[in-house]
């Protein structure tokens, strides 16, 4: 797929960004139906070329970001060699500095959370809190909550299991399942219905 296959799935002006970052690379770039387990791949092909998989469903701003995160992982490898850790400094490095190179493609209300992200960037999108609101804010029915709004002690729909919040360790939450008894570690960001 050449780059300029991709803009309708883009915000505006990552052209130039995109074109810069691909260089002379051979990469396939596979748009995929919504994944829940990854919002995108990288893998380095015996042939030496690239693939990247992104999944369709992501708001053109989210799909940059993802393409960015995948692409930061192509140039690192490159650039330090294949024995580096997947997301170690090589491409924590590397993918701040694509942020920081890309931050005018981003919304004004966006940047700043992309800025704070570029610190220290994260090798899952779900473990910046700011980023997954900001992105899934829309994507989901009044009903639908965050584990963290709700209390000790509130029941709540999970994959149409119901469940009751037991107590907060750490940052986590423990529930139990009152269908079967069985507890139950849940993320901060976890989406779930509350039972009224």
């Amino acid at each position: 797929m050449s780059i300029k296959n991709l803009e309708k799935y883009l915000p505006e002006n990552t052209l130039p960004h995109l074109k810069q970052w691909f260089g002379d690379h051979y990469i396939h770039i596979k748009i995929t139906r919504g994944r829940k387990s990854k919002l995108g791949d990288y893998r380095k092909l015996p042939d030496k070329s690239h693939e990247i998989t992104i999944n369709s469903t992501l708001q053109p701003q989210l799909f940059f970001f993802v393409l960015t995160h995948e692409l930061a992982h192509l140039i690192a490898f490159e650039n330090f060699g294949g024995r580096i850790s997947p997301h170690g400094m090589e491409w924590k490095n590397t993918f701040r500095m694509m942020l920081l190179e890309s931050i005018s493609v981003y919304s004004e209300d966006l940047k700043p959370i992309i800025l704070q992200f570029s610190k220290s960037p994260k090798a899952n999108f779900m473990a910046s809190p700011d980023l997954v609101r900001y992105f899934q804010i829309e994507d989901y029915e009044d009903e639908s909550s965050y584990i963290e709004d709700l209390k000790i002690g509130d029941q709540f729909i999970y994959r149409k299991q119901t469940y009751i919040i037991e107590e907060l360790r750490k940052k986590n939450y423990l529930c139990s399942n009152i269908n079967n008894g069985k507890k139950y570690i849940f993320k901060p960001l976890a989406r779930v219905e509350k039972i009224s």
